[in-house]
């Protein structure tokens, strides 16, 4: 396609020398911007390089916590940060999780039998997300620290079954451009080729019939978004699930920014197709709690259609001297308290708290979305469906806004 020969282009034309040097002049522009920034940002700050000889007390730590607290400019708690901070924040979410981490903060789900109250909330966690994605009994899931490592144990676990079901050992993954970096990460973390497909320069949304032309003998797995980052654009899963099942190939759809929009849409009075279990061919879903879930930072949620995948998420070691030792998750030890406020909060949001937030997030966002094409000189790309607008100009350098 045209997209794959202007991708080929544009990398062998960065790779003149002068253009080199020019990207070469940007690149150490920003660097300096940066950090003329962070300098700015600690210009009087002086840094903590030993531990203090002899203990603080409480009152003391406090007060110096409460200036390092001043540091921050943005107003994040007000609603002026774009992305980063997601929930509310509201006294009522605050004491409930802090009371909830105070009682739980040692705690370690690593050791079941001495907190079988975290196991419980981990399980519970897991269970209700996987009903809200329409899965059914065989479904399962972990609970990580967030939508990177959901990712990452999604295609760790995928090239292991490959290899062991399917013997491959070059293993591909098939993935739109727009899908997470995460997706790079692991490849880079676990020796993958990653075939990353430009997108459809209209809907941007995945090429479903170009990510099947790059279908070989060695893909273990292709990956969609509900919705993706860039352009809040949720790619066709349908279509992808048709071309997972015609080879038998493994689906995964990152719903880590939708997570706890996507179930909700319908009956907040909004619509999108199918994007979760309820679609044939649809093996694992990436779904971030501590976004919309509103939950504190550090949880997220890898689910499979089968344990049959999730097996081969786990790491056993069974020759240490040590013990056997098995772990679900990239962390080894972890901390429970993590699992118990995520628990705290979505019990206190519930299902018809989630609708509420998802519609007025989705209200919000048409309202933008129609001031902007009113705009004179600006245009929004593609059709964003959930929180995520991202829009050009065909009459001025658009980064200039930034």
């Amino acid at each position: 396609s045209w997209s794959a020969i202007s991708t080929i282009l544009f990398r062998l034309f960065i790779r003149l020398p002068y253009i080199r040097n020019l990207v070469s002049k940007e690149l150490e522009k920003a660097d300096k911007t940066i950090s003329q920034k962070c300098r700015e940002i600690y210009c009087n700050e002086k840094f903590l390089t030993n531990l203090p000889k002899k203990g603080m007390k409480s009152e003391k730590i406090l007060e110096e916590f409460r200036r390092y607290q001043k540091l921050i400019k943005l107003d994040f708690k007000g609603g002026r940060v774009s992305g980063a901070v997601y929930s509310t924040m509201s006294e009522e979410v605050i004491n409930l999780v802090t009371s909830v981490y105070r009682e739980t903060a040692y705690s370690n789900p690593l050791h079941p039998e001495v907190f079988p109250n975290i196991t419980k909330m981990e399980a519970e966690i897991i269970r209700m997300v996987l009903n809200l994605y329409h899965g059914d009994e065989n479904c399962c899931g972990s609970i990580t620290s967030g939508g990177t490592e959901s990712i990452v144990l999604a295609i760790k676990a995928y090239r292991d079954y490959a290899r062991s079901v399917r013997g491959i050992r070059k293993p591909e993954i098939v993935v739109p451009q727009t899908a997470h970096a995460a997706f790079n990460k692991a490849c880079q973390y676990f020796c993958i080729k990653c075939r990353s497909i430009p997108i459809d320069p209209k809907t941007f949304k995945a090429d479903v019939k170009a990510m099947e032309r790059a279908v070989n003998g060695n893909t273990i797995l292709l990956v969609g978004s509900a919705c993706g980052y860039p352009h809040g654009i949720i790619d066709d899963i349908q279509a992808l699930a048709k071309v997972a099942r015609k080879y038998n190939i493994p689906l995964h759809v990152d719903c880590c920014l939708g997570g706890f929009l996507v179930p909700f849409v319908n009956d907040a009075g909004f619509h999108i197709d199918p994007v979760d279990f309820s679609v044939p061919g649809v093996t694992s879903i990436s779904c971030d709690t501590h976004k919309y879930g509103f939950t504190p930072k550090g949880s997220s949620i890898i689910m499979y259609s089968d344990k049959k995948y999730r097996q081969f998420q786990y790491s056993f070691t069974t020759e240490w001297p040590g013990g056997i030792y098995i772990s679900p998750t990239i962390a080894g030890s972890r901390c429970g308290g993590n699992i118990a406020t995520c628990w705290a909060a979505l019990l206190h949001y519930g299902y018809n708290g989630y609708v509420e937030s998802t519609r007025k997030i989705l209200t919000v966002q048409r309202r933008i979305m129609n001031e902007l094409e009113k705009v004179d000189g600006l245009y929004v790309l593609g059709e964003p469906l959930l929180s995520v607008i991202a829009f050009g100009s065909k009459k001025f350098d658009i980064y200039r806004l930034t």
